[in-house]
């Protein structure tokens, strides 16, 4: 029955279309008393506004848009009153047509990454934490958590900076052997390492890979025969460059030195230094002279620091330091300040500075900084603060349901331009 009644349709489209060619062909046009369909408009993206030298922006036809829109041709005419045309609507660009990236109207966040440690009041690691748990601040105004890594989740990667001068290498053998040891102890498959030396420059002497590639590496370190300069700045932000250059954006960045901090030989101390120590008194005790060139050159450290520790917030590293020289170092004014400097760029960036009293302290050292890396987060937020490009914005880390737990973060970070 379906098929009769199909077939029984097709002389009766014959004759609809016949009737339709004999109207045309008379010049009868049924479509002139129907209104023209209305032009649909066409959505083109708009060029950024950098792109026209801060002009507003400009609307760009393509190729396609920019031709004239068709039209019918009139049929022939019977009588001296010409037919009406038939306007066609302009040609629409397919949903599917590509569009230039230039094009696009892109709008950017500036995404703030925080590690964040979080230990019990026994100093243990605790996992587990969810976005939920954190609370953070930035500018004392409270933030939307977009992602929350746990260790477990979020590779590290670790630039170890041995200090090879003469000043530290008392123990130096017991040290070469912690740090090994920690490496092999923390780093998981997912995780790497680099080794840096600290002497009158900076050197990369092992790239970042395995545990056991950075072990040996550090086994095989030789201490400085001679007393040579010192770089300690130029050489951890060697370190802190490399972690921004080779480390991706969403791994955990760590830096972690063992030197006692002292500087004479970096670029903008090197000078300064020298320039105090020429100035000798053969009147001046020894402890004097120290005290002197410290006086001298305290500025000069303290601004070179400053632009050290911001390099290592602008890299979201967190900055480890021991310091092998133990309680001893609090006689030298020089040394003291070397510490003072090592503690700073570790609790602004969510780390800590140890002096271990004995040499045997520093395996315990080692363990605690390895159960503070295991319960470490990695926060992630967008920030739409409209402070000027530099400026330091200051931020807050707490676990609000947990009040008993210890959290570490960085204080805040030099908003990116």
């Amino acid at each position: 029955m379906m098929t009769a009644l199909l077939l029984g349709s097709f002389p009766a489209a014959e004759a609809s279309a016949a009737g339709q060619r004999r109207r045309a062909a008379r010049g009868v046009q049924n479509t002139a008393a129907r209104p023209s369909p209305a032009p649909t408009p066409v959505v083109v993206p708009r060029l950024p506004a950098g792109s026209t030298g801060g002009a507003p922006a400009v609307t760009v036809p393509s190729q396609r848009q920019q031709q004239p829109a068709p039209q019918s041709t009139p049929a022939p005419q019977t009588s001296p009153t010409p037919a009406p045309r038939t306007q066609q609507p302009a040609p629409q660009a397919p949903d599917d047509e590509p569009v230039e990236d230039d094009e696009v109207v892109r709008v950017t966040s500036n995404l703030v990454v925080v590690p964040v440690s979080v230990t019990d009041e026994r100093g243990e690691p605790v996992q587990g934490l969810r976005r939920e748990d954190f609370r953070l601040e930035e500018e004392g105004r409270a933030q939307e958590l977009s992602e929350v890594g746990d260790a477990d989740q979020v590779p590290l990667d670790i630039a170890v900076v041995f200090d090879l001068s003469s000043s530290v290498t008392k123990n130096f053998e017991f040290e070469k052997q912690a740090a090994a040891g920690f490496l092999r102890q923390v780093l998981k498959p997912a995780d790497r390492a680099a080794v840096f030396s600290i002497t009158q420059k900076p050197e990369l002497l092992q790239p970042l890979g395995p545990a056991d590639a950075a072990a040996g590496r550090i086994a095989g370190l030789q201490p400085a025969q001679v007393s040579t300069g010192t770089a300690f700045y130029d050489t951890v932000r060697a370190a802190t460059r490399y972690l921004s250059t080779n480390a991706p954006e969403r791994h955990r960045r760590v830096v972690l030195v063992i030197s006692d901090g002292e500087d004479n030989f970096s670029e903008g101390i090197h000078g300064a230094t020298t320039a105090a120590a020429d100035k000798t008194d053969a009147k001046e005790t020894p402890q004097a002279r120290l005290t002197r060139i410290n006086e001298q050159t305290r500025g000069q450290h303290q601004r070179v620091l400053q632009k050290l520790l911001q390099e290592v917030q602008a890299a979201d590293a967190v900055f480890y330091s021991i310091n092998p020289s133990g309680p001893g170092l609090r006689l030298n004014v020089i040394s003291r300040r070397a510490q003072d400097g090592m503690e700073q760029l570790a609790s602004s960036t969510g780390g800590t500075a140890f002096v271990p009293p004995t040499a045997e302290n520093l395996e315990h050292v080692f363990r605690q900084i390895a159960a503070e890396l295991r319960a470490q987060y990695l926060l992630q937020y967008l920030s739409n603060n409209e402070a000027q490009p530099g400026k330091f914005l200051r931020i807050k880390v707490s676990t609000p349901a947990r009040a008993g737990l210890r959290v570490r973060a960085r204080q805040g970070y030099f908003k990116k331009g």
